[in-house]
């Protein structure tokens, strides 16, 4: 189904972890304060969690949407497809420093997710959730 490609994704891991870091401080948040902002989303987690990712550890892709807003980013942003903090389309169509890159999947529906302030997190063909209760 994918072909494995260890280099691109320890690129991809090391790109997502760069972006999360160089957001956080280009905001001038310190990681207590992005842990504060992911607690406000759902996501618990640690000072020490937050620095693992940012020094490499692999980041779940379910916690990259509230990584992405916590940022004020977009998903596409960490994942390194575009150099615009609030864009979502990726820059360059299918490539990545010369390497073929998948395209996103674009999902059929209606749904628009963006946050209050219009911000794309995800894109617009992506389906909103309501938020959990």
């Amino acid at each position: 189904m994918f072909e494995d490609r260890s280099d691109l994704a320890v690129d991809r891991h090391l790109v997502v972890s760069g972006r999360l870091r160089a957001r956080r401080l280009q905001l001038g948040l310190t990681q207590k304060q992005l842990v504060s902002r992911l607690a406000r989303r759902g996501i618990r987690t640690t000072n020490k969690t937050l620095s693992s990712f940012e020094h490499g550890a692999g980041v779940d892709v379910v916690r990259l949407p509230e990584l992405a807003g916590a940022l004020d980013c977009t998903v596409t942003y960490l994942l390194g497809l575009t150099d615009d903090p609030a864009r979502w389309e990726p820059d360059r169509s299918g490539v990545l420093d010369n390497r073929p890159v998948a395209r996103p999947a674009v999902l059929n529906s209606p749904g628009v997710v963006s946050r209050p302030d219009a911000h794309w997190i995800l894109g617009p063909d992506v389906p909103a959730r309501p938020p959990r209760r």
